[in-house]
C-alpha cells in the first residue's frame, strides 16, 4: 500500500476507521494470529471460570465499549 492509499484511508471519519479495522482484525485467520502465551491462555482460563462461578459479574459488551470511548475524549 503506498503513501496515498494511507492517506485516503486517514481522511475517512473515526467511525469508518473503526469499522475498517474492526473488518481487518475480523478477516485475519487463526492460523495466522501469533500463538497465546501460557500467560494468556492461563489469564484465558481464570476469566472463563470467573464468569462461570458469577455470570450476573459480567458487563454488556455495549456498556464497556461505551467507558472505553467515554476515556478516550
Amino acid at each position: 500500500m503506498n503513501k496515498a492509499q494511507f492517506k485516503e484511508l486517514f481522511e475517512l471519519s473515526e467511525d469508518e476507521r473503526i469499522e475498517l479495522g474492526q473488518e481487518l482484525l475480523d478477516s485475519a485467520h487463526a492460523e495466522e494470529l501469533p500463538p497465546l502465551t501460557a500467560e494468556q491462555k492461563a489469564e484465558i482460563d481464570r476469566r472463563i471460570e470467573e464468569h462461570e462461578r458469577d455470570p450476573s459479574s459480567a458487563i454488556p459488551w455495549e456498556e464497556v465499549r461505551a467507558w472505553l470511548w467515554s476515556r478516550r475524549k
